[in-house]
Parts: C-alpha cells; structure tokens; sequence
C-alpha cells in the first residue's frame, strides 16, 4: 500500500477542516435564518381530536415565538398513516412537522410492511404531554359503574360495542385489553376518525369509547355521556370524582394517550433544536399552560431525547399486546 504524500496530506487535512467548519457555519446560518416562512404542522387525524385541539392551541403562541404562522393541516386516513407517510416522505428542512400521537409507536407492529419506521423515519423535536384516557358511555347504557359494565357484559355477551377512531388507536387497543383483562366480549366497531365517533356515541349508535379526556370533557360535565372510569394511575383533576380502573376493579389497566412534534429524518440539528426551545417555551408560557389544564392535559416539555426514549419504550409495551392479542387490520 503506498503512503499517501506528506503535502497531498497536509492539504487533504486542511481541505477537511475547511469543509467541517463550513459546515458548522451552515448550521448556525441555518439556525439563526430559521423558520423564514410558515411552518406546517401536519394532524394525521380529522378536525375535533384531541392531537388537532392540541396543534390549535399551541398555534398561536408558536407563531409569536418563531415569528412565523404556524398552520395546522389535517392529512386523515389510514388511521393516521397517511398524514404520517407524508411528513416522513416531506424535505427535511424543518417546515413540514407531524403531530404525532399514540398510533405512531404502534403502527410498525399493525401493519405488514410497516407504513413507517417510527426511529428511522421521523427525527424527534418535543414532547407536548399525555392525558387520561376516560371509558364514556351513552347515558341509554344500564351501567353506572365498571363492575356494573362488566356484569351487564357478562350476561349479555357481545351485545355491547365499543367504538374507536380506527384499528390499533387506543380506544382499540383498550378495548382489546378489557376483554382480556375482565374476561368479556365487547364487539369492537371502527370508525374513521373520532368526530364520527362522538356523533354516533351521542346518538345512541354505540354504546361506549375510551375516549382522549380533553375530546370527551364537555359531554361529560353536560351529562350528555357517562364517565366509568380513567385508564391512568390516579384520577384526573378535570373529573376528580371518576374513579381510576384500579379502584373500579380492574388492576394494571393503563392507557397513555400521547402526543408529540415530529419532522423528517434528516432535519439539521440545529433546525431541530431551534424548534424544540420553541416548542418547550411555548408549552411553558401561563396562557398555554392555563388552557391544557382546562383541557385535562399533562404538560411534558423537554429534549429530543426524552422523547425519543419514551417513544422506544411504548413501541416495546404495545407491540406485547398487539401480538398476544393477534391484532391486525383488517
């Protein structure tokens, strides 16, 4: 093997340390002109859920923090995965951002071949929070209680039905783990989006949901829908006199609802960061802070990375439960 030159060397390694320092340069070029247009937030599901409230809220004070809009687009179908192929497909340059909700970490273990790969595609930028999720029923339901559902359920197998925004939601998956869990046959009925869910549950067409407490929080206190119970480890404040499923009866029954900003793989880092502080700040400021608390939402700025390790750890938990119960769609 020949030794390359001493001087092609020397000019090699200067010509190297040229081009990093160019390229870190671009990066803080980047950073410092970042956004210089509109940012998309891309919702994967219909207007009305619980992950579009969110963008909607955040909306306004992101526009103020980046001096920019921030617009929200609704991309549905799919059980999100439209929506979510479009931003893992978008240029990475920080303009295009998903929010991503529940379904992204479960998606590799419903769908073969996977409609994404959650780590490799997507670059992770804030965590925005999680809320409760609330079994609600329509008031026609002869159930006041999770031992009084499960007794009806019992005596009467597959007559109920349980509704959810699309198959491996978690309203599906909820269901899914009742039945397992309290030994009943809860029919399970598909919709496309949760709007057409809460029209339906309202009007009697089905019977019960695990709904996103910030979604299902106004029928609740108007007493058009019955709240049982909370799939959390303690009882929400928004609805402090609705038992968690542990007091009801039903032990380890914990459903997470989550809700984080995503962009495309590949986004510069400082891109990245410049949107997480942005995001992180906003979700921090007493406006925002006052009105997720109205809505029952459990506020978690933080980095990039803790959202990716949170992300890692619930594909790992649900990809248990999707395959014990065969869950596929259909």
């Amino acid at each position: 093997m020949h030794s390359i030159p001493h001087e092609r060397a020397r000019r090699w390694t200067a010509a190297l340390a040229v081009g990093l320092a160019a390229m870190a340069a671009c990066g803080g070029a980047i950073a410092a002109d970042f956004p210089a247009k509109p940012i998309t937030v891309v919702v994967p599901y219909p207007p009305g859920g619980t992950p579009d409230i969110l963008a909607r809220v955040l909306g306004e004070t992101l526009s103020k923090t980046l001096g920019q809009p921030l617009i929200v687009e609704n991309r549905v179908g799919a059980s999100g995965n439209i929506g979510g192929q479009a931003v893992a497909r978008a240029e990475p340059n920080g303009y295009t951002l998903l929010m991503c909700a529940f379904g992204c970490a479960v998606a590799p273990s419903l769908y073969k071949p996977a409609p994404y790969d959650v780590v490799k595609d997507f670059a992770p930028v804030a965590m925005i929070g999680t809320v409760p999720s609330v079994l609600v029923v329509n008031p026609g339901v002869p159930a006041k209680s999770v031992a009084e559902l499960i007794a009806y359920a019992k005596a009467n197998p597959g007559k109920l039905n349980s509704a959810s925004s699309g198959i491996g939601t978690s309203a599906h998956l909820a269901t899914e783990l009742l039945n397992t869990k309290a030994g009943i046959q809860l029919t399970h009925i598909p919709y496309k989006g949760a709007g057409q869910v809460a029209a339906d549950l309202l009007g009697g067409q089905v019977d019960m949901y695990f709904d996103n407490l910030p979604a299902s929080l106004p029928s609740i206190r108007s007493g058009k829908l019955r709240a049982l119970a909370v799939a959390s480890q303690k009882r929400s404040p928004s609805i402090p006199d609705v038992p968690t499923f542990a007091e009801a009866g039903v032990p380890d029954f914990l459903i997470i609802p989550w809700f984080g900003i995503m962009a495309p793989a590949r986004t510069p880092e400082a891109v990245l960061e410049r949107l997480n502080q942005a995001f992180v700040a906003a979700l921090k400021a007493p406006e925002v802070q006052t009105r997720m608390q109205q809505l029952g939402v459990d506020v978690a700025p933080g980095s990039r990375q803790a959202l990716a390790r949170f992300i890692a750890g619930e594909n790992e938990k649900w990809k248990a439960i999707i395959q014990a119960n065969k869950i596929r769609v259909e």
